[in-house]
């Protein structure tokens, strides 16, 4: 057994297909194959499920896979701790964040760059359930997500930040003058949401049935920047964080409003998996959060 036979298994679960994955490795389909029959072998179990396509991993497959992610991992931090020793690089910090988390990202990467000039920081926007699919598969290095509403099994939690929600509209909106506005009111008016697989739609949509609404969204998006564009073209209302109004502060033509009646506060942090050691840059962003989290 050999870190490639491993890697090209990691590479065939996240790809789900065999002509794929050998690109992501840059090899042939013959050779990938060829090297997880051997793994096979050398195991005395079956891993893949075969058939014209990919089909899965069997139970002993999957097990194999898990020790097959966490040694891959292992093996990056490794290189990341050795690369930050010698001065030769600092290696490279993958993070997963949910959107309506991205404004507060730069403080944190900020502190890790400080640590380690040469580091390479990769930010994706993905849902709180891709943060957690990364991070279980070791696509990602740590993410950003919710703490209070999923499971987060297993995990190192730094807490960041409290989101609170506000209705954002133009100066020109019914509503705008207002010093605050319950949940139910402004469901009585057009909105622009995230789409429903983001957790903060969920959030919002609870929050407003807590309220005894059910407002329609007239357009969603997965893009925060979206849903701003559409408020800023006149007639819809969005529900985001309040600590969006820092990007919005230049736009005259915009304003927010805190939601009342519920009140609802949500816990942010960052979220990787619990090992030890981290890898250094996960290290350093595990304590960039502690030193920032509010």
């Amino acid at each position: 057994m050999d870190i490639r036979q491993l890697e090209y298994l990691v590479a065939l679960a996240r790809e789900r297909h065999f002509t794929r994955a050998a690109a992501a490795c840059n090899v042939t389909q013959p050779t990938l194959s060829g090297r997880i029959r051997q793994l096979e072998q050398e195991l005395g179990v079956p891993i893949v499920r075969r058939g014209q396509r990919f089909q899965g991993f069997t139970e002993e497959g999957e097990r194999v896979l898990e020790w097959a992610r966490r040694i891959v991992a292992a093996r990056d931090g490794l290189r990341d701790e050795l690369a930050g020793m010698t001065g030769s690089g600092a290696g490279r910090l993958v993070l997963g964040v949910i959107p309506s988390a991205l404004p507060l990202i730069p403080p944190l990467t900020a502190a890790v760059r400080a640590a380690a000039p040469q580091a390479q920081i990769t930010i994706l926007s993905q849902t709180s359930r891709q943060i957690a699919r990364g991070l279980a598969e070791s696509t990602i290095d740590a993410g950003v997500s919710y703490l209070d509403n999923e499971p987060l099994p297993e995990l190192l939690v730094r807490p960041l930040h409290v989101e609170s929600y506000c209705l954002f509209m133009r100066t020109d909106h019914p509503l705008a003058g207002r010093e605050r506005i319950g949940w139910a009111e402004a469901a009585a008016h057009p909105l622009c949401l995230l789409t429903p697989d983001m957790q903060n739609r969920r959030i919002v949509d609870a929050a407003f049935r807590r309220a005894g609404a059910r407002p329609v969204a007239e357009v969603e998006s997965n893009s925060v920047v979206t849903l701003i564009a559409h408020v800023r073209q006149g007639g819809l209302a969005t529900v985001l964080p309040g600590h969006f109004a820092a990007l919005t502060a230049g736009d005259r033509d915009l304003c927010r409003i805190p939601l009342t009646d519920p009140e609802i506060a949500q816990r942010i942090g960052l979220i990787t998996i619990d090992r030890d050691p981290l890898p250094r840059l996960v290290a350093l962003a595990v304590a960039a959060a502690g030193a920032t989290g509010s």
